[in-house]
C-alpha cells in the first residue's frame, strides 16, 4: 500500500515530501513492531539498547555521556533508562572512588544472560520484518538512509 493511501489523502504528495512522510511513518511502525516484541520481555527499545550499548563495551564501564552518544534515539532520558535497568539488576552504577563526580555504568551478569535470551528473538524478528526484501535490496535501503544522512 502507498503512503497516501495510508495517511488517506487523495492529493499527490509531492516526492520528496513523500519520502519523508514515508520515513517517519515506517520509523513509526518498525518502533511499534519492536515495543510489541519487546514487550514480553518488560523492556523498552530504549532500555535494550542501553543493554547492548554496555554489551559492546566488553567489561569496560560506560559512563552516561557514552552511552548517550550511541543511542539511536537521541531523545532518550539515558539516566531513567540507567536507573530503570538497575531496578531490574541488568545494570550498576558506581561512582568512581577518585572522582565522586565521574559515574561507571556495566552490564551485570543478569544483564548478559537477559541479552542471550531477548538477542535470538530480535534477531528472528528483524529478519521476519525484512524478509519481503532481498539481500540486494536491504544493501541498497541501507546505503541509501546513510546517503540520505550526509
Amino acid at each position: 500500500m502507498n503512503i497516501e493511501d495510508i495517511i488517506k489523502t487523495k492529493k499527490e504528495l509531492p516526492l520528496s515530501r513523500k519520502v519523508i512522510v514515508n520515513l517517519l511513518y515506517t520509523e513509526n511502525w518498525i518502533s511499534d513492531q519492536i515495543n510489541s516484541e519487546l514487550k514480553v520481555y518488560d523492556i523498552s527499545i530504549q532500555q535494550f539498547n542501553v543493554l547492548r550499548i554496555l554489551k559492546g563495551q566488553e567489561g569496560k564501564p560506560a559512563n552516561l555521556s557514552t552511552i548517550q552518544e550511541r543511542m539511536v534515539s537521541k531523545m532518550s532520558n539515558t539516566t531513567r533508562l540507567v536507573d530503570k535497568l538497575i531496578k531490574k539488576d541488568l545494570v550498576k552504577r558506581v561512582t568512581c572512588e577518585s572522582n565522586r563526580r565521574k559515574v561507571e555504568i556495566t552490564i551485570t551478569e543478569q544483564g548478559h544472560k537477559f541479552l542471550e535470551e531477548v538477542s535470538p528473538a530480535m534477531n528472528n524478528f528483524e529478519k521476519r520484518i525484512t524478509s519481503n526484501l532481498s539481500q540486494e535490496e536491504l544493501i541498497t535501503l541501507n546505503n541509501l538512509l546513510n546517503k540520505l544522512r550526509n
